[in-house]
């Protein structure tokens, strides 16, 4: 089982949703870049379990513990490792799983690559636990970034049927990021956060729950980053993407809307700024033409499919007997994983960034 990512920085991500701890390694980030924790403990607020209603009730403190890669407040140049306890775990609620596998979870697949050896507990190394790892290296990413001048933003752009007012494509500011990037639940309408809330709290009253999708923007990203074919920003930035648990889809700018329009409309025509640089009109493009950037904000979508454990009765087959089954699920869970998935959506981004530009 392999769990690591990147060409110039290496992510590596360990441990399970009840195994004593979880934890990850970045290697190859730059030295002397000082890094504020405090700053990390917000991302890793904005993502913790246990403080919404929104979210499953197993409430995790959530402090990574560092164990190299900082002194003094500073990048070493070493290998940067941290762990994050796991303090609140039921293990008895998941013991019957690996008979009864749970629909739309990984309980079955698992079972079949790893020989019946994987941890169920929790989902194990697939659980979306693993994802508070994810946001640690993101959030120390982000902070290296921003002295650069690139700033990261994302916000719940629907759930289910209730929608927020999408980014402008052209125009989206470091102000708008930095106005949702500390927030949990972040959206740019009040209004629609009560339509959303409303939305999952129907879907947790029917013992049920509900997708959505997440739209995260970044500015300040200089023109001439990626390679094309393999290596370039949607390849790089979907690679770690779909390493979020529950994402089922990914596009940039303008998306599968593209199949809808002609060459006049969704090229974006260039101009030169005031400042003498190259802009474009549109963004349909997202900021990206040959995997390369344009120096227009980035801009992508993920599709964040709905939570699997529900309290529901669902089929399912008996392994041991070769049977079909009905299965009820035990255990805490999130009625929706949209609004603690966006400071994940946004770690993504940075870590890809980082890699890009290191």
């Amino acid at each position: 089982m392999a769990s690591t990512w990147g060409e110039n920085i290496k992510l590596s991500i360990f441990g399970g949703s009840h195994t004593e701890a979880i934890g990850v390694v970045l290697d190859n980030l730059p030295p002397n870049e000082k890094i504020d924790m405090e700053k990390i403990r917000v991302q890793m607020a904005r993502r913790a379990p246990g403080k919404d209603k929104t979210a499953t009730t197993r409430l995790e403190a959530d402090e990574p513990q560092v164990l190299s890669g900082l002194f003094n407040g500073v990048t070493t140049g070493a290998p940067l490792a941290a762990i994050i306890a796991n303090t609140n775990t039921r293990s008895k609620d998941y013991s019957d799983l690996k008979i009864h596998p749970r629909p739309g979870h990984a309980d079955y697949t698992a079972s079949v690559r790893y020989d019946g050896a994987n941890d169920i507990r929790g989902g194990g190394h697939f659980s979306g636990r693993l994802t508070a790892c994810l946001v640690f290296a993101g959030a120390v990413c982000r902070q290296i970034l921003e002295r650069r001048g690139i700033t990261i933003g994302a916000h719940a752009y629907a759930v289910g049927s209730a929608k927020d007012t999408p980014f402008d494509p052209v125009n989206v500011s470091k102000d708008d990021l930095n106005a949702l990037n500390t927030r949990f639940f972040a959206v740019n309408s009040p209004k629609a956060e009560e339509k959303m809330r409303a939305e999952i709290e129907a879907a947790r009253l029917d013992a049920d729950s509900i997708g959505g999708i997440i739209e995260c923007a970044a500015v300040g990203v200089p023109a001439g980053i990626g390679s094309p074919m393999f290596g370039g920003i949607e390849n790089v930035f979907a690679s770690i993407l779909y390493g979020i648990p529950a994402v089922k889809g990914v596009e940039f700018g303008a998306g599968f809307d593209v199949a809808c329009m002609r060459g006049s409309e969704n090229n974006d025509a260039f101009y030169y700024d005031e400042n003498g640089l190259v802009r474009t009109k549109t963004n349909n493009a997202g900021g990206i033409l040959g995997g390369i950037t344009t120096g227009m904000p980035i801009l992508f979508r993920i599709a964040v499919k709905p939570t699997p454990s529900i309290g529901r009765e669902q089929h399912t087959v008996d392994l041991t007997t070769k049977t079909n089954a009905d299965l009820t699920i035990h255990g805490r869970h999130d009625p929706c994983i949209v609004p603690r998935a966006i400071p994940v959506a946004e770690a993504a981004a940075a870590l890809a960034l980082m890699d890009l530009l290191r």
